[in-house]
């Protein structure tokens, strides 16, 4: 089957001209009519990025209106997440076709067809992936204006304070670039620490950080609302580091919010030059050549203590290589429950994985040694580090991987 030039236009302005909350019903609906297809599906990655709801599904007898919720674990929906590569397979007088719906790295869920068997499988592959890639765009682009989107990630209302805190993540928890490749993972406490991680990518610089305030619940959703936008502000304002540092101390002292642990890192694109700061925070966990070693550094006071101890932060240089991996987490990953997991042995063994599913591995393991009830947040963040003089983005990453790119083609 050869797709027209105008089919993706179409399923765009198709799109734009529904409600929010109806955006990718239409856009399942047309791929069901333009494929002839028996049932095409929507299926968007909760939170814990563990499960999927079938968000939107068009059929040839109508829409399905209960949401199913079905785990990832041990599924094709896992493989196709976690390879990002499309599936296909025979399903009796049918074929069915599962391919990622993906931004930049952040999988942001699946788009499921059953097809009429007799179709070329590349030419069918092929033109569902474009659909898919359309898709991501779409439902970005309508979950500014609706909370369906939200809801469907969520398997459970969370609390006051789990709202504060999601709300202060990112909001695409991974991002693939020419130089490097992101991914950072949060599983909550039962009472919630308040940790949180951020990134923003301007034209010269990755900026990173990971930060952790002292409490529980509210009052540490609270402490980390503060510190967050506070160092928000002072990066966006193109404070220096050791200057954005210090608002975020000045933020949380002035406002009464006690103090947060915290670690601030700024990567040069063009340079490869990284500094960090290190605000009483675990140091970093780096992968280099199959060996994992923690990135000793000065260690400065938390965030919050400028009336104790007003100090100047220390911007000290991290050393970061082409092929390393690089992991920031906060103590709920080595402490309490997180002494049980082996860190570093985990860290090799998924050093062929993308960084998303890294970070998601390494905190499952964490919860699963809680048998489920953390009583500290843990946090992740894994960086691999491709190098100033790549030039195409990394859609497969894994650490060591650079030597390879030279025979990659360009992506999309």
């Amino acid at each position: 089957m050869t797709r027209r030039p105008s089919d993706l236009p179409r399923l765009l302005t198709a799109a734009e001209t529904a409600a929010p909350v109806e955006a990718v019903a239409v856009v399942a609906e047309d791929l069901r009519r333009r494929f002839a297809a028996t049932k095409v599906s929507f299926l968007i990655v909760d939170l814990t990025g563990r499960a999927l709801a079938r968000l939107s599904t068009a059929t040839a007898t109508g829409s399905d209106g209960e949401t199913e919720r079905i785990p990832l674990f041990g599924s094709v929906y896992e493989q196709v997440i976690r390879t990002q590569r499309p599936h296909h397979e025979p399903a009796g007088q049918e074929q069915r076709v599962i391919v990622p719906v993906t931004n930049r790295g952040d999988a942001i869920g699946l788009l499921e067809l059953l097809l009429p068997a007799g179709r070329s499988k590349e030419d069918v592959v092929h033109a569902v992936g474009e659909a898919a890639h359309a898709l991501a765009y779409v439902v970005i682009a309508n979950g500014r204006f609706t909370d369906f989107y939200t809801w469907g990630k969520r398997t459970r209302p969370p609390t006051l304070a789990a709202e504060i805190q999601y709300q202060l993540l990112p909001q695409a928890l991974s991002c693939e670039a020419a130089q490097f490749t992101f991914s950072g993972s949060l599983e909550p406490s039962e009472d919630l620490s308040g940790d949180t991680f951020d990134y923003s990518l301007d034209r010269d610089t990755l900026h990173l950080s990971v930060t952790d305030p002292m409490g529980h619940d509210l009052d540490a959703a609270l402490a980390a609302t503060v510190l967050v936008g506070a160092l928000r502000r002072a990066r966006r304002a193109g404070a220096t580091l050791a200057e954005q540092a210090r608002q975020g101390d000045q933020a949380l002292t002035t406002h009464g919010h006690g103090h947060a642990t915290g670690q601030l890192l700024r990567i040069n694109l063009h340079t490869g030059q990284a500094k960090l700061v290190n605000a009483g925070h675990p140091w970093p966990l780096r992968m280099r050549a199959g060996l994992v070693e923690t990135v000793p550094c000065q260690v400065d006071q938390p965030f919050g203590l400028a009336v104790v101890s007003p100090r100047p932060y220390r911007v000290q240089t991290l050393d970061l290589r082409p092929g390393d991996r690089l992991l920031m987490l906060t103590d709920g990953m080595l402490e309490r429950h997180g002494e049980k997991v082996d860190v570093a042995a985990l860290l090799r063994q998924t050093r062929s994985l993308h960084p998303r599913e890294t970070t998601l591995m390494l905190t499952s393991a964490v919860r699963d040694a809680a048998g489920g009830r953390l009583e500290d947040d843990a946090t992740v963040v894994c960086l691999d580090w491709h190098g100033p003089q790549e030039e195409h983005r990394h859609v497969s990453s894994g650490a060591d991987t650079h030597q390879a790119s030279a025979a990659r083609p360009p992506n999309r």
